[in-house]
């Protein structure tokens, strides 16, 4: 698969150095990385580069698609305004019948990606990644070579579907000769590989803490499925700043949230509404150190 680029394509920022923008893995508490884009965009500031994994990829494709923070906001405030339909809509997405189960077939809960992002996505978003308003990536892990391979050409949404595929919960991609699953899985904050001088990398991390409480409580089998991947996800995050920060680093997300809490969407948003003025002083100070 081809690599992220190393050099932004488009014009550049208005002041100064080019923003390079990594969106984190992190379930429904990526529904925090809206008030980041609306900072940008209170801000009149466009970044050159997008990088996402998972959660991150779906947001992060739809913004490169051109689609403004407040338009995000809309969609996904209408998207989970009515449960039932949203029921219905996942029920639709499904790989296998309850059928299944009973016959050892597979798991009937298992999610299509394609036809979630079908089903979930503005209609703005193109199909591939040549007819974004942005350069971007998507960031999977190859099932079978244990490696992490950046999706940024050809067609967008199997590449998205790949990064969001958390293994039991959404179908693994074939795409381009690998078995792609979940991106969380190996880089869920993909920065890295944007580091460079003149550029800000500005990454957000929405990766859930341990929780505070001490709690007795047995998870069910899908919540299981999905805080296992939650504490993957964190642990790696914190082990790659611990090695290399990015410029700047954001963490969002209301604790206590979990990774399917997608109905929790007012709540998600308020909680991080601090984030923007975060976004908007730490970006300035980067600029004054430019320039």
């Amino acid at each position: 698969m081809p690599a992220a680029p190393d050099k932004a394509q488009g014009k550049p920022e208005p002041r100064g150095g080019e923003i390079a923008l990594v969106l984190g893995a992190g379930g429904a508490r990526g529904l925090s990385h809206i008030l980041v884009i609306e900072a940008l965009d209170e801000l009149g500031l466009r970044p050159s580069l997008i990088a996402g994994s998972s959660i991150g990829a779906i947001v992060g494709a739809a913004y490169a698609a051109g689609l403004s923070g407040r338009e995000l906001r809309e969609h996904v405030l209408g998207s989970f305004r009515d449960r039932a339909r949203v029921v219905a809509k996942l029920l639709d997405a499904r790989v296998g019948k309850l059928a299944d189960l009973v016959r050892g077939l597979g798991n009937p809960a298992l999610i299509d990606g394609e036809r979630l992002l079908d089903l979930f996505w503005p209609e703005a978003v193109p199909d591939r990644f040549e007819e974004l308003a942005i350069p971007f990536s998507a960031i999977a892990a190859d099932y079978h070579r244990h490696v992490e391979v950046v999706l940024n050409s050809g067609p967008l949404t199997p590449a998205v579907a790949a990064s969001l595929a958390i293994p039991g919960l959404v179908r693994p991609v074939a795409l381009g000769g690998h078995v792609l699953i979940d991106g969380g899985a190996i880089d869920p904050l993909p920065y890295e590989r944007l580091l460079a001088p003149g550029r800000i990398v500005l990454a957000v991390d929405v990766s859930a803490p341990a929780s505070a409480a001490s709690e007795a409580r047995i998870p069910g089998p899908m919540e299981a499925i999905v805080g296992a991947s939650q504490i993957l996800t964190r642990t790696l995050v914190q082990r790659m700043v611990e090695r290399q920060p990015p410029d700047i680093l954001i963490r969002a997300g209301l604790d206590g949230i979990g990774g399917l809490d997608f109905f929790k969407v007012k709540a998600i948003l308020a909680a991080a509404e601090p984030v923007k003025d975060e976004v908007k002083r730490r970006l300035e100070t980067a600029f004054a150190r430019q320039g």
